[in-house]
């Protein structure tokens, strides 16, 4: 016995002394692209529900990590209030526990849960259960219910918040909704000032005082009564990077906007124009001059970066320019040009990704999405005329009122395009969304979207790649898309049963919200 205990407590120790080691070589990697002060009164860990290399790829985190130290280190102050260091869900969930280590923060290793507050960024449904395991490891309380004032405050905010933050209310004190840059410097004033709530008397003070603050969720005292999500002032953009790493998705890809917002109506996104105020646009120059000397790779993020009518101008800059190679996060195919196509190219594209969604003409037109055959054709033609090894397409399966016919249309359509280009699909279940005109409607189900997905191969055969996410965890996704706070419990539960999709099911069987009886009634 004493033998086992020995080879537990080595394991241990070897397994903290692995973990350490790795996010030393991550730290020593990156490169800081702002002067940050270190010492502070006060430590906020800022947590990212997903790995490192997700959570370095997000430009949202970055933004709020910028903003948290902008705040930590105001002018004439001698020495800033809080400091904001970043922590991450671990790359390996059961080797961190198997450590004995509690989450903590990269910049200084201090533990997460030692915080007054700790502030989540949570960008969608599924990323739940990378928060319970985040506040597990932090020994915090998952439920808000079970938490008192010797306990962290709980803040939640991020992309989740445009749509539907109401499974967050069992677990978050305070959730930021929209956009932080108008927001968060006055929370962490308002924190600062009640000393985060070290009474049971003070945190209630505090939380009335936040809820009465315009573009904070209390859910203890709003119940499910959202408020309308911020929206930051045009002096805030452009968002860029405050760190590059080369451990991302990205590789050390300076991230920034050149544009907010949507100005399109597609019924199906929640970034759709009603909900984000339209686009607001960065001109080339500002964009020219936030450009970082020692960048490499400029990665242009928005929702609809291709609508800017100057894009054209702000990649010759980059590419012709400053020879950079570059990445966007938005391509519509009918904004496609010649020369932009062949500017992707020089900046590196090999692979041309744009968005159909709708598998046919017919249904691209119910969902107002305003893409053409014509614009995807086009797009492929630039694509080999450039050189793009593929050209990779998102599509949506599941949308309302979608028959066998649409599906024939996608496979008649994707084998002229693999005639021209090498091909892929990169398939979704339909999900609906909260805030947009499509909220309500029900899940296609598993076994259709299944069957949809094998017509869809059986039609392409050898033409064209399919690579499709999981109808399951899509439906897992829909029930939280559409749940309110009961919804987050019962991730809880699912979670506590070991996070399987049966575990997920078993949680809302018995559930009486009519779209999830509904998605019930049609799960494999």
């Amino acid at each position: 016995m004493a033998y086992v205990d020995s080879y537990l407590v080595k394991y241990a120790l070897d397994s903290a002394h692995s973990i350490r080691a790795t996010i030393a070589q991550r730290l020593a990697e990156e490169k800081l692209l702002i002067p940050i002060r270190r010492e502070a009164r006060v430590r906020l860990p800022l947590c990212y529900p997903s790995p490192y290399h997700v959570g370095m790829s997000s430009l949202g985190y970055q933004v709020v990590y910028r903003l948290l130290n902008q705040v930590a280190a105001r002018p004439g102050a001698p020495r800033p209030e809080v400091v904001a260091e970043r922590a991450f869900l671990p790359d390996d969930i059961e080797g961190w526990r198997r450590a004995r280590l509690p989450l903590f923060t990269y910049e200084s290793g201090f533990a997460v849960g030692q915080a007054p507050a700790i502030l989540f960024s949570v960008a969608y449904e599924l990323e739940l259960s990378g928060l319970f395991t985040c506040l597990e490891l932090s020994a915090v309380p998952v439920l808000r219910e079970d938490r008192g004032p010797q306990h962290p405050l709980i803040i939640c905010g991020g992309p989740l918040t445009f749509s539907n933050p109401l499974p967050l209310g069992p677990f978050a004190d305070i959730v930021v909704m929209g956009e932080a840059e108008e927001v968060l410097p006055p929370l962490i004033e308002h924190l600062i000032a009640a000393d985060f709530g070290q009474s049971e008397v003070q945190r209630r003070a505090l939380l009335e005082a936040l809820a009465r603050e315009p573009g904070l969720w209390v859910p203890a005292i709003h119940g499910e009564q959202l408020p309308r999500p911020a929206q930051c002032d045009f002096a805030h953009l452009p968002a860029s990077s405050v760190i590059l790493t080369p451990n991302t998705e990205l590789r050390s890809m300076f991230l920034i906007e050149p544009e907010r917002g949507c100005s399109r109506g597609c019924t199906y996104c929640v970034m759709r124009r009603s909900t984000n105020g339209g686009m607001r646009l960065v001109p080339p120059e500002v964009i020219a001059a936030r450009l970082p000397q020692s960048a490499r790779r400029v990665g242009l993020v928005g929702a609809a970066v291709t609508d800017h009518p100057k894009l054209p101008q702000i990649l010759r800059h980059i590419v012709d320019d400053r020879g950079l190679q570059v990445g966007i996060s938005s391509l519509r195919a009918d904004r496609l040009t010649d020369e932009l196509v062949g500017l992707l190219s020089r900046g590196g594209y090999r692979t041309l990704t744009v968005a159909s969604d709708g598998a046919s003409e017919r249904l691209r037109r119910l969902i107002e999405r305003k893409t053409a055959e014509r614009h995807l054709l086009r797009a492929a033609e630039f694509a080999r005329a450039h050189k793009m090894k593929t050209y990779k397409i998102y599509m949506i399966l599941g949308l309302p009122d979608e028959t066998d016919e649409d599906i024939d249309e996608l496979c008649r359509f994707t084998i002229e395009l693999s005639r021209i280009v090498p091909t892929a699909l990169s398939v979704a279940p339909f999900v609906a969304k909260r805030n947009t005109p499509l909220d309500g409607t029900p899940y296609a189900g598993i076994k259709e979207v299944e069957r949809r997905l094998a017509k869809l191969r059986r039609g392409l055969q050898q033409h064209a790649e399919v690579r499709p996410t999981s109808a399951r965890w899509a439906w897992v996704e829909y029930v939280l898309a559409q749940g309110g706070m009961e919804a987050g419990r019962r991730a809880l539960l699912a979670h506590r049963n070991g996070g399987t999709f049966a575990a997920w099911r078993n949680a809302f069987s018995d559930w009486e919200q009519p779209q999830v009886k509904r998605a019930l009634r049609v799960v494999a």
